[in-house]
């Protein structure tokens, strides 16, 4: 089965746990990495994400709460998000966001 990208609005940069950034551009990269590369393989957060973004791409859900969803795990495993300076790649300098709990 050919599963087809289906692109968040705007890209999710997350600092992992290693300390390199990642950018994830849409709904299948995100559940990629929650199901084969993921810290924790628990949480309410990322069971809630797997699950709307599985919806994403079954095109029951929208793309931009399956987004939320994976960033909201994210946060919850511990990986801020990180603004890219614009006109920058993902791999130019990143600062982590500051998250308020």
């Amino acid at each position: 089965m050919n599963i087809p990208e289906i692109p968040f609005r705007a890209p999710v940069h997350i600092r992992l746990p290693n300390g390199l950034d990642h950018t994830f551009h849409n709904v299948y990269d995100a559940l990629d990495f929650l199901e084969n590369e993921w810290p924790l393989k628990h949480g309410e957060r990322y069971d809630r994400a797997v699950h709307r973004c599985r919806a994403a791409l079954k095109r029951i859900a929208p793309v931009e709460i399956a987004r939320e969803a994976f960033i909201a795990a994210c946060l919850e495993a511990g990986m801020p998000m990180v603004v890219v300076a614009a006109g920058t790649s993902s791999s130019a300098r990143a600062h982590p966001m500051a998250v308020s709990a």
